[in-house]
């Protein structure tokens, strides 16, 4: 089964993609880690190679052609990045796609310690970035990022923890 993987930075995407991984013994690929591999080969922050994916479509288009690639070469694969559910719907890729949702309050803290920020570094960092990240999927696929009908479930990790959000992905994969 293809599985998607998504939301905001800080919802626990990566956490829940990493134990979904392992839990299934299925690979994994993190969308996310292919754009900061690609900033840091470029010395820039993330917030640069968002400005930077803003006025160069190919950034995106590159990573997005991976997104399709992997999951049409895949049966048993878990995709996360913020337009895996759009793309492989819109390409009628079979998925069960998942989103994480948490609160602006618990994502920004969730971003700053893991980044090592302070609360206000990342809550600047982490607005510029979904708003980047809104801008360009909109101009250059015109998906609004906030519409989650594209998912079959959508979780609300504020007040729980990585087992109990992977206790509820688990739940809904028993019954597909």
């Amino acid at each position: 089964m293809r599985i998607t993987i998504s939301g905001p930075p800080g919802s626990g995407k990566t956490t829940a993609c990493k134990s979904l991984a392992e839990k299934l013994g299925y690979e994994s690929v993190v969308f996310g880690r292919i754009f900061r591999e690609m900033a840091a080969e470029k010395n820039i922050s993330l917030t640069e190679m968002g400005e930077l994916a803003e006025k160069d479509p190919s950034i995106d288009e590159y990573i997005d052609s991976k997104i399709l690639e992997i999951a049409r070469s895949k049966d048993d694969i878990i995709l996360e990045s913020r337009l895996s559910a759009y793309m492989l719907k819109r390409n009628g890729i079979p998925a069960f796609s998942i989103y994480l949702y948490a609160s602006p309050e618990v994502r920004i803290s969730r971003v700053g310690l893991r980044e090592g920020e302070s609360f206000e570094e990342a809550d600047a960092a982490t607005r510029e970035r979904e708003a980047s990240e809104a801008k360009r999927y909109k101009t250059y696929y015109d998906i609004d990022i906030t519409d989650t009908s594209v998912y079959d479930l959508i979780v609300d990790t504020d007040k729980l923890n990585p087992e109990e959000v992977m206790d509820v992905i688990m739940n809904a994969l028993e019954k597909c």
